[in-house]
């Protein structure tokens, strides 16, 4: 297969957290383009010096290196225009891009918050120093507080975070319109994050935000589905 996908897994290579990945293995199945995704861990950077940097998500695609999702979502646009558009048009590029800098600088913050402390213990005994050290000298405190407000925090978060995404919810069934787009798969790649890492639960039944996110856990497949949520019991579940 000429196209692979570098993609970042816990100790078990099937826990695929990373939601900025997930963003790209979307794309991808919404092009209808077979990949090899490779797993990688943190701390193995020297595996990405091809590519110029050392984190992922990173395309090779026909022997050209990609990184960044929101360069693969415009690689993939352009090199494959005649499968199915991520964007429906350039007005549409251009609201997935503000849309990608809402879900970078607003909803991942929110979410992390409340989930990082579930991270650590899916990852292999060797990744856990970095990681720690790096959340912890990023929210300027341990680990085991970061999350300790969650079960307050939510309420703000349902309430006032999520309230554009529920409102345009309301009126249509995806945030690209009438079919799910690449601004869809931005957004659902937080609530990914959390599902497999965390039993702690983002959305309420009912909320038009929850069925959305089940919606898009069924596309291509139930490619997104397939990826065991947490347990509450702290191991992962089946498939849900």
């Amino acid at each position: 297969m000429s196209r692979k996908l570098y993609d970042l897994v816990g100790e078990d290579p099937t826990c695929r957290f990373s939601p900025f990945c997930w963003r790209s293995r979307l794309a991808l199945a919404h092009k209808g383009l077979d990949v090899e995704t490779v797993p990688w861990r943190f701390t193995e950077t020297d595996r990405l010096g091809f590519s110029g940097q050392g984190k992922v998500p990173v395309l090779v695609d026909g022997g050209h290196a990609v990184s960044d999702s929101w360069a693969i979502a415009c690689w993939l646009e352009e090199r494959y225009p005649d499968r199915p558009s991520l964007f429906g048009g350039e007005g549409g590029r251009a609201v997935s891009l503000f849309i990608n800098g809402w879900a970078d600088g607003v909803l991942h913050p929110q979410v992390s918050r409340m989930v990082v402390g579930d991270i650590l213990p899916l990852l292999a005994p060797a990744h856990r120093g970095y990681f720690r050290e790096s959340r912890e000298k990023r929210f300027g405190m341990p680990l085991e507080r970061v999350s300790a407000d969650r079960a307050e925090r939510v309420q703000t978060f349902r309430r006032e975070v999520l309230h554009p995404l529920r409102a345009t919810l309301g009126q249509q069934p995806w945030l690209g319109g009438d079919a799910p787009r690449y601004a869809d798969y931005i957004v659902f790649g937080a609530f990914q994050w959390a599902r497999v890492c965390s039993a702690f639960e983002l959305l309420e039944d009912g909320d038009p935000v929850a069925e959305w996110r089940d919606r898009v856990l069924d596309l291509h497949g139930g490619l997104a589905r397939a990826t065991p949520a947490r347990a509450a019991t702290g191991q992962e579940a089946a498939p849900a």
